[in-house]
């Protein structure tokens, strides 16, 4: 039985795929009442560990549970976990809500819920319409209105916005936040581009190559960058001189120079310090998506097969 609260825990998790290490020694913890970003590169292990939580894919070493089991233990899977892995699994010819009945049946809940989550995510009109003729964005909101069938207290959406037009994409971060702030579920949202997500989650995790690379809040995640001061004067050369012996990276040019890893503040006290005179101090740091790039940019390791998307 479960009863872990709606927490969702990797814990150690390794999955070997013949010579390919897809998820290497990961751990991270997603909470009730939180929205996190999974984030990484393609192939960087997301999808994999995604399965490995969903039973789909049994993991070489290590655990994952959902609500405090493994989800194969769980007795109604579909009241507690509720997740889109892809948005493609639809009989072509048949419409939204006889698609939705066939999962409800499965899920024990009445042919009424089909309707409700339509509503929910915005295609009670096109209720009766078949599904070849959705688009992407539509079929990304029926895989969701599947997923919420059975009123699950954790979602698991895997690149939810893909195929979502920028209306869409607003309706999504809202009703993500909605289900996470004001219904307490849990909801972990696989991305590999932290712009999509960044207005929307609490946390983030961060792998690369199935390592995590960083767990914890954007703010944290900020806390990665790199700081410069850009100072502008007319003695350059001088200024350079006067820093040298604080050892930071000076980069100067014909008006300015460039300070790595300074603060203002003190690049002006320095300035003043010598009798240098500043005509303009301004810091800059590092965007998210920067220090998300720095932070997955590394070399493909020996065990990662050219090409693998994990």
């Amino acid at each position: 039985m479960a009863d872990g609260g709606g927490r969702i825990v990797v814990s150690g998790v390794t999955k070997v795929f013949g010579t390919v290490h897809a998820v290497e020694d990961l751990t991270f913890t997603v909470e009730p009442g939180t929205v996190t970003g999974f984030l990484g590169p393609n192939g960087a292990g997301k999808t994999t560990t995604m399965r490995v939580l969903l039973g789909l894919a049994q993991p070489t070493s290590g655990a994952a549970t959902v609500a405090g089991v493994p989800y194969a233990q769980l007795s109604h899977p579909a009241h507690v976990v509720g997740a889109v892995l892809e948005s493609t699994s639809f009989h072509p010819g048949r419409s939204a809500v006889n698609h939705l009945r066939v999962y409800a049946a499965a899920c024990g809940v009445s042919d009424t819920r089909a309707y409700e989550v339509l509503a929910l995510v915005g295609l009670a009109g096109v209720a009766r319409q078949a599904v070849k003729g959705f688009s992407l964005g539509m079929r990304q909101r029926l895989a969701l209105a599947t997923a919420l069938l059975g009123d699950p207290r954790i979602l698991i959406l895997d690149e939810p916005a893909n195929g979502l037009d920028p209306e869409g994409i607003v309706w999504l971060r809202g009703f993500l936040r909605h289900l996470a702030t004001d219904e307490g579920r849990t909801v972990l949202v696989s991305s590999h581009v932290l712009s999509e997500v960044e207005q929307t989650v609490d946390r983030v995790v961060i792998i690369a190559r199935g390592q995590l690379v960083h767990e914890g809040t954007l703010g944290e995640l900020r806390g990665k960058g790199t700081t410069a001061v850009l100072v502008d004067t007319p003695t350059p050369d001088r200024l350079v001189q006067a820093l040298a012996p604080l050892g930071f990276t000076v980069t100067p040019s014909a008006t300015a120079v460039r300070v790595a890893g300074a603060t203002a503040p003190l690049i002006g006290h320095a300035a003043w310090q010598a009798g240098i005179e500043l005509h303009g101090l301004r810091e800059e740091s590092s965007s998210l998506e920067s220090v998300f790039l720095e932070l997955t940019d590394d070399p493909p390791a020996a065990n990662q097969a050219p090409g693998w998307t994990g």
